[in-house]
């Protein structure tokens, strides 16, 4: 799927959920939930633990795309860009491109599917996301995936645990800050 949709400007928002569901997500799923099933806790435990660590995981990857465009290299522990520079379609490529005008649509093209990508393309893409409120966006459904996260947890009563996986998914958003 991931490379069906590499350099495919004709990814949609589901395709490129998909993927990250399929990958980063499913990762963050069976991570939380390895757990409780190893503990024989009750099924729908497991079943929270695993939501939990997949819409975890779709938020986790959500930030981690808008932060290779917004965010700063020390803090991303690689350089801003490199999935511009790789051709990735990410979700705030594929909202600047579905927004965006029939020339900013060939610019996408041309630096994505092609590869005919310069530095200042970058910079170029990067003003389009802000103009069309791709990172903004991609950061807003983040929010939504670890609210969902955060719902998984409901069922569990208060304690230090759950306020650390609650401390986890507000971090995960405020890598984005």
């Amino acid at each position: 799927m991931q490379l069906g949709a590499a350099k495919n400007t004709a990814t949609t928002e589901d395709d490129y959920l998909a993927v990250i569901r399929a990958k980063t997500a499913e990762l963050f799923a069976a991570a939380c939930e390895v757990g409780p099933a190893l503990a024989a806790r009750p099924k729908d435990e497991q079943n929270a633990c695993r939501s939990f660590g997949m819409n975890l995981g779709i938020a986790f990857q959500l930030v981690d795309d808008a932060l290779d465009y917004g965010g700063k290299a020390a803090k991303l522990g690689k350089n801003t860009g490199d999935d511009f520079r790789e051709g990735k379609i990410t979700l705030p490529v594929v909202l600047s491109f579905r927004r965006g005008s029939e020339s900013e649509r060939a610019f996408w093209r041309r630096t994505l599917e092609e590869g005919d990508a310069t530095d200042a393309d970058l910079e170029y893409a990067i003003s389009l996301m802000m103009k069309h409120r791709a990172l903004e966006d991609t950061i807003q459904r983040a929010r939504h995936y670890g609210a969902i996260a955060t719902d998984a947890l409901a069922l569990f009563p208060a304690s230090p645990m759950k306020v650390a996986l609650e401390e986890t998914v507000e971090f995960c958003i405020c890598r984005s800050n």
